[in-house]
């Protein structure tokens, strides 16, 4: 019988290197599919990536490719510097909720609302994970957190932010849509979203964001099965997914 590989770990994925991330955390699984976007189509000694303040800050220790680490909130902004000086190059971010949605909220928006031809990877966990759990600005209304132990107050603190309807009013910006990680069948679909993200890149086209729903086991205080759980059953209501803008 021949044998068929069915799994091989992807070629911009940096050999001899473990994961840091805790168990059941969701951002192994989206580096995993941005680097097999990456292989798919060939962009490997053409891409720059730049990182985050984070959980995933230090990707660049997984990534194959070329890679610069940003201030905390600002990867929008030397996305943009990277692609003004090198628009041969496919140049991506990649960033937590806390990182784009909070202090860097002013940098996507601009960089949306100019159309800039960058492709953006969003973690959306619903909290801060390398600070310690605080109330992010995607905490859903009565989550706890470190900073919320009785819950978010919407008349407190507000609502949470959904960035992809709200930078899916702009004009300028192409194609913007959510995905999972928490399922296979929803990995499956989230792969097809990063992959298109780059391809339209590639294609000259302008800014493209994909928003993936992702766990945080252990700021949420679960167990890993439980958090995806979770987040099926509490996020996706809140954060639907689907695709709110497309060149196409």
């Amino acid at each position: 019988m021949s044998e068929v590989k069915v799994y091989e770990r992807p070629k911009s994925w940096m050999p001899n290197v473990s994961s840091h991330y805790c168990p059941g955390c969701g951002h192994g699984i989206a580096h995993r599919l941005v680097c097999e976007a990456i292989d798919e189509l060939g962009i490997q000694n053409d891409t720059i990536g730049v990182a985050p303040v984070g959980c995933a800050a230090m990707i660049y220790d997984y990534m194959d490719t070329d890679y610069c680490e940003a201030p905390h909130g600002r990867a929008p902004a030397v996305a943009t510097g990277l692609k003004t000086v090198r628009p041969d190059k496919i140049v991506y971010t990649y960033q937590g909720d806390g990182d784009l949605a909070s202090i860097g909220m002013a940098e996507i928006i601009h960089a949306a609302n100019r159309g800039q031809s960058i492709t953006v990877i969003f973690i959306n966990n619903a909290i801060y994970g390398m600070t310690g759990g605080q109330m992010a600005p995607t905490t859903l209304i009565g989550q706890k957190t470190t900073t919320c132990p009785l819950g978010r107050d919407a008349s407190v603190n507000g609502y949470p932010l959904r960035v992809s309807e709200m930078l899916a009013t702009l004009p300028a910006p192409g194609f913007i849509t959510r995905v999972t990680v928490a399922q296979p069948k929803y990995t499956l679909k989230a792969k097809q979203a990063i992959k298109k993200a780059f391809q339209n890149q590639v294609e000259g086209k302008g800014f493209s964001l994909v928003e993936v729903l992702s766990s945080c086991p252990t700021n949420w205080g679960m167990r890993p099965v439980e958090a995806f759980d979770w987040l099926l059953s509490s996020m996706m209501p809140y954060y639907p997914l689907g695709v709110f803008k497309d060149f196409d």
